[in-house]
This record gives structure tokens, sequence and C-alpha cells, in this order.
């Protein structure tokens, strides 16, 4: 299993949205990250800025992310949700969310 931390911003203006969305994530989405091996995944909010956790349970992640991303139902549900994002000006060229590096852990 392998941590993932990942940040981006939430335009001010559409916090309110972004936590609507979340309360109620649509299912087709929930089920094809379970199928792309992610597990307890969560998203945090502190001030505009977006926390997201998450486990990673298989074995090739770059192969699973790709199936992600060719899911037409979660291209729906990025195509709602992208546009209340800002992502940081730190990320890396091939990121929306900039991922995190792990600086500690303890079970």
């Amino acid at each position: 299993m392998q941590r993932y931390g990942q940040v981006i911003k939430v335009k001010p203006e559409a916090e309110a949205a972004y936590k609507r969305y979340h309360a109620a994530v649509w299912p087709e989405v929930a089920k094809t990250i379970r199928a792309c091996n992610i597990q307890n995944y969560s998203i945090y909010l502190k001030d505009e800025f977006l926390f997201a956790y998450f486990e990673y349970i298989g074995k090739d992640f770059e192969a699973d992310m790709v199936k992600m991303a060719a899911d037409p139902k979660t291209q729906e549900w990025w195509a709602v949700v992208k546009p209340l994002q800002d992502p940081l000006t730190t990320r890396g060229a091939d990121e929306w969310w900039a991922d995190m590096e792990e600086v500690f852990h303890q079970d």
C-alpha cells in the first residue's frame, strides 16, 4: 500500500458548491475510484486549500490513473468540479492536484 497526499485550492466563491458536490459524490465516480485501487480517500478543506489523502493498493498506479481518466462518468465529474478548483502554480507540469512529499508517518 502506498499513501498519497495532494493539494489544490478551491476558488473562494466555489467553496459551497464544492462541498455540496462532494457531500453527494456520484456513485459511478466512487465505484471507479475503488476499481482503480484507491481506498481510504479523504479530502480536507482549510483556508481555500484542499488536501487529499488516499491509499493506493494496486500494482500499477500510472495504469490505474489512465483507467480512471478514461472513464466517461469520471470525465463528466471532472468537468463539473475542475472549474471550482485553482491549481497551485508550483505543481508539476503533468499535475492538476499537486503531489505532496510525505515527511512523517506513524501507524
